[in-house]
């Protein structure tokens, strides 16, 4: 029977019989059906008394200046004032003239935030549709429709469409069909759709009201309903005929709601019949049928035709589930407690994939991939340990193992996930760049130093190319976590791997954190290591040695610094010479000056001046001051002439009296 139905449907073009809907008990146009707007989660209370009585028929210009006051509410936005006079026309048996009409309910129906006038532009509307539906546009109605997809109002809006059933208002089914389904769908009310489905099939083929046919995907919304609401096998089928008559071609997802239904109540020969369907009709991927399939074997536990489904439609290439499959499978078997069998099934549909698969594309990562994302991380390990005891080692592919890393990455189980690395790559399994910079970027953060290393000496090992991103997320942690000694021994380990950039830049950070911390004796053992290397120290490498020495009242060792640069500074050879800036010119100035040595700084003095460098005297008479304020020159001149001369030379250049 379905057979001959669906493969019918691109060749029948004939009328459905079926019979007209029996006319409503009572008038739709109401203001007195609160219960239409009850529905959760919006509740429309209402607040209007029944319209009043007719009254005499209203002169013209009676109507003129009840028209006049609508358009002047309406213009200034005074809805209670404007929904009043409408009333007063309407108790007279009167309707304001279409644009004004229509500018109302549509004002109505803008004001979706108040329930109250909602309420107003559908009995307003349902009203116009009873007396003179050709007063009523297009256009109006879908903003009605669309401010009641917004208040999720499903029974307004199929009361207003049967409203317009009966009273022989036939609007396109294009213009409305596709708001209803979604307000439909939304409020999870779907099952209603069905009697507005049936109708406008009647009418596009017993009336021959073409544009009254319903589309595919007012079909499937209706098979939907049929299958995933109501599993009625007999309404199903009623809706693949309609389909057959008004001749809509079935897709994919209109045999991915069947094969739901049909594995939820066990019928798998109808399922295998679905498939050559699908085949004939040209469909060539079946991922929409094997999921919904999966959907419905889960909902009634047959787990095993779970798993059948997963490895058939691995044989037949078209294992792409999404992760709303995925999610449903690890549902189903963790509720069966059946951790064990969906190892099973992650280890045979490994056997049965390609290798050239895209990881995050297996069946493996899918799955515990949705453990993880579901928050049951704990069996997602459980999982991992019983396909680790089924299988020799190595046959844990590595889809398994991402999505655990990636969690462990999430949660800052950074040392949870080190281990698992060192599993992974004893298995002879390598890890993408990407997954080593996310997890040793975790371990940083997580201030947990040894395994943000183990990763890194992990992935050197690994042979990766691209060490940059990592190699400067560890630098600069380690860094901000004044951990210099960490620092020069991880640099000390990289500085030779030629896929890391070491720079001078990198010395300078380690020398600048040991001099912050009062480490100067690190602080010139890592300098002198720079310098072996080769590394080329400049003005920033020396400026944080001579702050650091001068913290700690070193000023001996400035000098011995000063005589270094000044060689630099002197070179004969151009291209070798260093020049000195602002900044380290009054670095060196004040700690010479600040230790005594006089006839350095004056060499700095010569130096600035040569190089024209703006040098502010003031400065380095307070240093003096603080410092060498008692000092004697006859006392002086009789120890260390030399000394005093400089002395003497300082004090004339910096304007201090002798």
């Amino acid at each position: 029977m379905l057979r001959k139905t669906l493969t019918s449907i691109q060749r029948r073009r004939q009328h459905l019989s079926s019979s007209s809907s029996s006319p409503e008990s009572q008038s739709l146009y109401s203001f007195l059906k609160p219960s239409l707007f009850s529905h959760k989660p919006i509740t429309l209370t209402p607040s209007l008394s029944p319209p009043p009585q007719p009254s005499k028929t209203l002169t013209h210009d009676q109507k003129a200046s009840l028209e006049s006051t609508l358009h002047h509410s309406l213009t200034t936005h005074n809805t209670d004032e404007a929904w009043k006079a409408f009333r007063s026309l309407v108790a007279a048996s009167s309707l304001p003239e279409k644009p004004l009409l229509n500018s109302l309910i549509t004002h109505l129906s803008e004001s979706n935030t108040s329930p109250h006038r909602l309420k107003r532009a559908f009995a307003s509307a349902a009203y116009v549709i009873e007396k003179d539906p050709i007063l009523l546009d297009f256009d109006t109605l879908r903003t009605l429709l669309e401010s009641m997809k917004i208040a999720k109002a499903a029974s307004p809006a199929l009361a207003l469409v049967k409203c317009m059933f009966k009273n022989r208002f036939f609007v396109p089914f294009d213009l409305w069909g596709g708001l209803v389904i979604d307000i439909c769908r939304e409020s999870g009310t779907l099952a209603s759709f069905l009697k507005v489905f049936k109708e406008s099939c009647r009418l596009s083929t017993d009336e021959k009201l073409g544009y009254m046919k319903p589309d595919l995907a007012a079909c499937n919304a209706s098979l939907e309903a049929c299958c995933r609401q109501m599993e009625s096998l007999a309404d199903a089928e009623s809706v693949i005929e309609s389909m057959s008559v008004i001749g809509v071609k079935p897709d994919e997802s209109t045999f991915g709601f069947l094969a739901y239904l049909y594995a939820r109540k066990g019928l798998k020969e109808k399922i295998n019949e679905l498939e050559s369907l699908m085949d004939g009709f040209g469909f060539a991927n079946k991922r929409i049928l094997y999921s919904n399939m999966i959907s419905g074997y889960v909902k009634v536990g047959d787990l095993d035709s779970v798993s059948d489904v997963i490895l058939h439609s691995l044989k037949g290439g078209d294992c792409s589930f999404g992760e709303e499959t995925f999610c449903e499978i690890v549902k189903g078997f963790i509720e069966s407690k059946s951790v064990k069998s969906l190892a099973t099934l992650i280890t045979e549909a490994q056997r049965l994939e390609s290798e050239s698969i895209d990881i995050d594309r297996s069946v493996g990562f899918g799955i515990i991939n949705a453990c993880v994302n579901l928050g049951f991380s704990d069996k997602a390990h459980s999982v991992l340990e019983e396909m680790i005891a089924q299988g020799e080692e190595g046959s844990v592919g590595l889809g398994v193992y991402l999505p655990i890393l990636k969690a462990y990455s999430k949660e800052y189980k950074t040392a949870e996930a080190t281990q698992l690395v060192t599993e992974i790559s004893s298995s002879g399994l390598q890890l993408d760049v990407e997954i080593y910079n996310a997890l040793i970027e975790a371990s940083m953060t997580n201030q947990d130093f040894v395994s943000a290393f183990t990763l890194f000496r992990d992935m050197r090992e690994a042979r990766a190319v691209d060490l940059k991103g990592s190699y400067l997320t560890i630098m600069t942690g380690l860094l901000e976590n004044q951990r210099p000694e960490l620092m020069a021994a991880f640099l000390d380990e990289v500085v030779e791997d030629p896929r890391v950039e070491v720079n001078s830049h990198d010395w300078n950070s380690i020398i600048h954190a040991f001099c912050k911390s009062g480490r100067l004796e690190d602080a010139r053992r890592t300098f002198r290591r720079m310098v072996f290397l080769r590394y080329e120290p400049n003005n920033q490498t020396y400026l944080s040695l001579i702050n650091g020495y001068v913290s700690g009242e070193k000023y001996f060792n400035v000098l011995l610094l000063w005589n270094e640069v000044k060689g630099k500074v002197s070179c004969v050879d151009a291209e070798k010479r260093s020049k000195l800036d602002h900044g380290l010119v009054d670095a060196f100035l004040y700690a010479l000056v600040k230790g005594g040595f006089f006839d350095a700084a004056m060499q700095v003095v010569e130096k600035s001046q040569e190089m024209k460098i703006f040098v502010d005297k003031w400065r380095y008479k307070q240093a003096f001051m603080e410092t060498h304020k008692k000092l004697r020159l006859p006392k002086l001149r009789k120890r260390n002439y030399k000394k005093m001369e400089s002395l003497v030379a300082f004090k004339n250049w910096a304007g201090l009296s002798t």
